[in-house]
């Protein structure tokens, strides 16, 4: 049985990580530094989306050039991450669960994808994005605020 209760489902993929790129996030070092050192890490391009979107939704107006920075760096960091989840058994369909450390880069990639996309009037793209959190792992969701 897999942790979602599905006796027949694919098991959950569980992603290796990057250890190089998490170790250089943690001590402080830039996230454009960290992506371009390790561009295949999901980690780093979730730091970069979150850090542009941080405040640009605040106001009346969205300031729509930190929208698209952040629109672009969830992007990269969301196919970097469906490269790695194929690479990892991932058939396009099954759980990926929050509580694996290692997935939340590229959750986290998603997540800013689907608040970006909103913020755009990209509706059938941030209803995607939700329909993969909510497929992936419903805790996500909540996690990432969301719900």
């Amino acid at each position: 049985m897999t942790s979602f209760g599905d006796l027949l489902g694919p098991p959950p993929t569980l992603l290796p990580g990057d250890d190089d790129a998490e170790s250089d996030l943690l001590n402080g070092v830039e996230p454009s530094a960290v992506a371009a050192a390790h561009p295949s890490a999901s980690i780093a391009w979730a730091h970069l989306a979150e850090a542009s979107l941080d405040g640009a939704l605040d106001g009346a107006e969205p300031d729509l050039a930190r929208v698209v920075a952040a629109y672009a760096y969830a992007r990269t960091g969301y196919h970097r991450g469906l490269d790695q989840l194929r690479r990892n058994g991932w058939k396009g369909f099954g759980p990926v669960p929050w509580s694996h450390e290692e997935n939340r880069g590229f959750l986290r990639c998603v997540g800013s994808l689907a608040r970006a996309a909103k913020a755009v009037g990209e509706e059938d793209e941030y209803l995607r994005c939700l329909d993969l959190l909510n497929d992936s792992d419903p805790v996500a969701i909540r996690e990432l605020g969301l719900d």
